[in-house]
């Protein structure tokens, strides 16, 4: 990627973080900071990162659906988890 793609692609990637935190907010009820946050840490936004998946040149509304998916799949994922644990310790 040559100075110019680079900097095309990050802008990309900058607008999609802002769309899907607004989202995020909108749907969740998370302040800018956890929003952001959310976004930074999950495992779309280092797809969204990689050039080859082609993520960064989608709509935010199409790329949203993968992370609120991936969000549904982990508070599912904690609440199977909590549920093993207390059954442990009763």
């Amino acid at each position: 990627m040559n100075k110019r793609q680079q900097i095309e692609f990050q802008y990309l990637i900058e607008q999609l973080v802002l769309d899907m935190a607004l989202m995020l907010m909108s749907d969740f009820g998370y302040d800018t900071q956890e929003a952001i946050d959310v976004i930074y840490q999950s495992k779309l936004f280092s797809k969204l990162e990689d050039p080859n998946t082609g993520l960064y040149y989608q709509g935010s509304v199409y790329v949203y659906s993968f992370l609120n998916e991936e969000l549904k799949t982990s508070k599912s994922e904690n609440l199977k988890n909590n549920e093993t644990q207390n059954l442990k310790k009763s």
